[in-house]
């Protein structure tokens, strides 16, 4: 048996002024370091051999901010989107104290094109709170020039299924840190969620979701 944990990233500061996000990379909230404290208690007891995150600097500092109060292993950080980033990482190796942690483009946020930076209640009150709660959570409607949730799903499931599923076939437990939309994704894929049903599924910022994988199916855990 092997076990998979899925992380959402701790509040970041345009999700506390309340703007679309997406791929841009601005920091986490001011208070996300106590707040990373507390949510460092949820890994207590938990062994994670490998983990995969987003490239956006919101999913890596919530690694690394969870992991300085873990004392027994500290990220390292490892790109593997191409270019010299990966390969002159040279990366071989990890010590008994590392975790490896790779990241990617294709864990990143669903991208909310001409959206982004907007004000939520603004964009209601401009195009109709209606129009915005499709493009906020329907599975296939697209915000003008982005991605919607289906388009979130058809880069993640390749990149779920080569990488992350092969490694807990390996006997590996992983660790995924990512934005709420492409973890909905990876939950969608392995609790074989409908369409309409996606949209009903919400993860609290820093929220750690637990499964148990055994003979190449899961099973979500306390």
């Amino acid at each position: 048996m092997s076990h998979l944990y899925l992380q959402r990233h701790l509040k970041s500061q345009w999700n506390l002024d309340d703007r679309f996000a997406g791929w841009t990379d601005g920091p986490l909230a001011k208070d996300s370091n106590l707040f990373a404290k507390t949510f460092a208690k949820q890994f207590s007891g938990l062994v994670i051999d490998k983990a995969y995150c987003s490239s956006q600097f919101r999913s890596m500092a919530t690694v690394a901010g969870i992991y300085s109060y873990i004392p027994e292993k500290y990220p390292m950080f490892i790109h593997i989107d191409g270019g010299k980033m990966e390969t002159w990482g040279n990366y071989s190796q990890p010590s008994q104290n590392e975790l490896p942690v790779f990241t990617t483009q294709l864990l990143n946020e669903r991208y909310y094109g001409d959206l982004q930076g907007l004000n939520k209640a603004k964009t209601a009150e401009k195009f109709g709170k209606e129009q915005a709660h499709i493009w906020r959570r329907s599975y296939d409607v697209r915000p003008p020039g982005g991605e919607s949730l289906k388009d979130t799903c058809a880069r993640v499931a390749p990149f779920f299924k080569k990488h992350i599923a092969k490694d807990l076939e390996d006997g590996k437990n992983v660790l995924v840190a990512a934005s709420g939309n492409s973890l909905r994704a990876i939950i969608k894929i392995i609790e074989d969620i409908s369409d309409e049903d996606i949209s009903n599924v919400e993860l609290p910022f820093g929220a750690l979701v637990k499964y148990e994988f055994n003979n190449g199916k899961f099973k979500k855990s306390l």
